[in-house]
């Protein structure tokens, strides 16, 4: 990938963040070659800041990371469109996007997954994620049927908060045991979809 950076007096071509799971636009940023090359070598987001006149990775100082997905050029060579799985808001004013819209969908679902592939490799005696990963897919698969039972047993009572306290319970070791087997939830919804449009 070669953009064309000569082609502003700058040096700096425009880069448009697109949700690649929910394609709704996050915001506008600038790179130069710099900012291009950190953002492949790290897999987070980086920016040539005009004001900081330096590079700037989104999310440094707030952990509001822009996890880099897939990268494409326009057929001018001269525009970036950046599709990302966002860590927190986009915005610096607390928003999901710089253009006053919601984001929501599933977000904070595909937020827990990036936790978990962090808390995964932290040491067990540290993080209870880690400590079902270190006992095998077994331990976490018989969790997920645990927590199942759980939810269903709280279905034929009344009491609403211990019914969502357990539906709570089984979709965290849901995402969890689609993490041990190498799948995210994107590849769950892409087969809904696809039985929803039949």
């Amino acid at each position: 990938m070669k953009p064309d950076f000569a082609k502003y007096p700058d040096g700096l071509v425009p880069v448009i963040v697109q949700d690649f799971d929910t394609h709704k636009v996050l915001m506008l940023g600038f790179m130069n070659q710099e900012a291009l090359t950190r953002t492949e070598e790290i897999g987070k987001v980086t920016f040539y800041s005009r004001s900081k006149k330096r590079l700037w990775t989104k999310g440094e100082e707030s952990g509001n990371f822009l996890m880099l997905k897939e990268m494409l050029l326009d057929c001018d060579n001269d525009t970036l469109l950046i599709k990302v799985n966002p860590v927190g808001p986009v915005c610096h004013t607390g928003a999901d996007t710089c253009f006053s819209e919601k984001n929501h969908n599933t977000e904070f679902l595909y937020y827990l997954e990036h936790i978990i592939d962090l808390r995964r490799k932290a040491p067990p005696s540290e993080s209870y994620v880690a400590s079902l990963f270190e006992k095998g897919i077994n331990k976490i698969a018989q969790k997920v049927g645990e927590e199942a039972v759980e939810l269903v047993i709280e279905a034929k009572d009344d009491n609403e908060e211990l019914f969502l306290e357990e539906a709570a319970d089984l979709m965290f070791h849901y995402l969890l045991l689609l993490n041990a087997k190498g799948y995210k939830l994107q590849d769950v919804t892409k087969i809904l979809k696809k039985r929803h449009s039949k």
